[in-house]
């Protein structure tokens, strides 16, 4: 990817990948080098707008620190890759709550890691984290998007579907439904929860993020009967969001996000051996959006042209 600015930009560059478990902050001088990077809490704009600023202004910040540089909104491009951006309320609402930053370019995160995965050219990616989303770029640059609906009706194979799936064999357990046994323990200690009633209490109280928590206890216990269902099933249902994209099967394919690696050996064998390691993550595509919103023919605010 081109790192090239504005001659006439003596600013900051920062990259912005946000979810539903944290946020991830690269910072770059107006040639693109990078300074230093961050993390924070969650930003995905499910979990509100305002909190989404306040982890990217944290991270932003902490940035800066590592840097030895002082934060100033107003010398920084941000390029944010969001969980969440394709509800128009919410991105409405993350634009107007925007501090004075000298440019501003909002996209989906699906398109900022189809963009830093393939480096800009063609080819598809599926983003598995808290929540998941397939993305392909073909060879004019247009992005095509599958799945990514939210959780819980969508998401497949995110860690919060799996999660969410999970719990299900604990509370068969807790019912006597099964019988109990070392997966189920793990999850009662994960949850916190020592009977039915305060199990109950945890699923109340549970977004996306706790749920996703629950995730590694099924790669963990992989042996176990209904988690390796529940993996085979992800893994059909990743080869699913590929083939609605790439129906002719021709580009390359990229899994991204905290379970790409957990989750390959699941995949069907016909798509594992289409799979090639990302270029960039999505916190590098996301800096190409700063980049791109300084340089000659950029602009300030979300770009024109939306992913599809």
């Amino acid at each position: 990817m081109n790192t090239s600015t504005n001659s006439g930009f003596n600013g900051f560059l920062l990259g912005i990948d946000g979810g539903g478990s944290g946020t991830r902050v690269i910072l770059a001088n107006a040639h693109g080098v990078e300074l230093a990077r961050a993390n924070g809490g969650p930003s995905g704009l499910a979990l509100g707008v305002g909190e989404a600023w306040r982890s990217i202004g944290d991270a932003c910040k902490r940035a800066f620190d590592a840097a030895g540089l002082a934060f100033d909104w107003r010398a920084c491009s941000l390029g944010c890759g969001l969980a969440g951006v394709n509800n128009a309320d919410w991105l409405a609402a993350f634009l107007s709550m925007a501090p004075p930053v000298l440019a501003l370019s909002v996209e989906s995160d699906a398109y900022t890691t189809v963009l830093g995965a393939h480096g800009g050219g063609p080819g598809v990616i599926v983003a598995l984290g808290t929540g998941s989303i397939a993305a392909s770029l073909d060879e004019e640059g247009v992005c095509r998007i599958a799945g990514g609906y939210g959780f819980p009706s969508g998401d497949e194979a995110s860690g919060a579907w799996l999660g969410l799936r999970a719990v299900v064999h604990l509370q068969r357990v807790l019912d006597g439904r099964v019988p109990a046994d070392d997966w189920s323990r793990a999850l009662l200690q994960l949850t916190g929860a020592t009977d039915r009633d305060s199990l109950v209490v945890w699923l109340c109280a549970s977004n996306q993020t706790a749920y996703a928590t629950l995730a590694p206890s099924v790669f963990e216990y992989r042996e176990h009967p209904s988690a390796a269902q529940l993996l085979e099933q992800a893994g059909r249902e990743i080869e699913l969001l590929v083939a609605a994209l790439d129906r002719d099967g021709e580009l390359p394919v990229a899994l991204c996000g905290g379970l790409a690696a957990p989750y390959e050996p699941f995949v069907p064998i016909s798509l594992r051996e289409r799979l090639r390691r990302p270029r960039a993550d999505s916190v590098a595509g996301a800096l190409e959006l700063a980049r791109r919103a300084v340089a000659p023919g950029g602009a300030a605010g979300r770009p024109g042209k939306e992913p599809r």
